[in-house]
């Protein structure tokens, strides 16, 4: 696919390491109604409220599924991939809300009670969509703050359940992915692996000209297979 080069940088792996667990997943979707391109302009996106950045901001009018959400004071948008299995779900939050308060509210229970068919209403809405491409890759210190410390350590670490010996510890959790936005879809890409060692308003409008969160979710089942912050070009 040619879209995730050198997950494992050089020096990753030395005559100490045991294995590498890789993880890879793709997807790339063409949205149920395009993005005409003669419309994308050059816009300002308001990264924060003393900066901005020239971006490419797509535009398209639909009928789309849109919610309010009072609580968190952000507007929901579905963005159906073709047939209809995938949708991208974008979160706004207006525009006084820091995006970091929103995440700070997101449960997967809330979430799957803010997208209940009954709360999304189809209706005409002038879209404003960004056209961007995001990567990011380290994941240690991510883990690490979610609570999975003790891995890391060598003595403190135990894999008694995978290894008969002892003195095993994860040296790197790498996770490199690709998300690429455009007038015709969306194509996304993303690889981790684990790296062990052993010791040694009017119209609708939706206009995201400011930092939001994207998933695309899978409708039948509502696993989501990608999600992502877009916080500045």
């Amino acid at each position: 696919l040619d879209k995730i080069k050198e997950l494992l940088s050089p020096g990753t792996m030395n005559s100490n390491t045991l294995l590498v667990l890789v993880n890879v997943i793709y997807f790339k979707g063409n949205w149920e109604k395009s993005f005409n391109k003669e419309d994308t302009r050059e816009v300002p996106f308001k990264v924060s409220k003393n900066e901005k950045k020239p971006i490419q901001m797509m535009f398209k009018k639909s009928t789309s599924k849109m919610t309010y959400v009072e609580e968190i004071s952000t507007k929901i948008l579905l963005l159906p991939y073709v047939d209809n299995e995938l949708n991208m779900i974008v979160m706004l939050p207006d525009g006084h809300v820091e995006l970091s308060e929103v995440e700070k509210e997101i449960t997967y229970e809330k979430f799957i009670d803010w997208m209940r068919l009954g709360r999304m209403k189809g209706e005409k809405v002038e879209v404003f969509f960004p056209r961007f491409e995001l990567e990011n890759y380290e994941m240690n210190n991510v883990v690490c703050r979610l609570g999975m410390t003790d891995a890391f350590e060598e003595g403190k670490a135990d894999f008694s359940g995978i290894f008969s010996k002892q003195g095993f510890f994860l040296s790197n959790i790498i996770h490199k992915a690709f998300v690429e936005v455009n007038e015709e879809g969306t194509e996304a890409d993303a690889s981790t692996a684990i790296v062990m060692k052993v010791s040694s308003r009017f119209t609708p409008c939706f206009c995201a000209e400011h930092p939001f969160l994207f998933f695309i979710q899978h409708v039948n089942t509502s696993g989501i297979l990608f999600c992502g912050r877009f916080s500045s070009p």
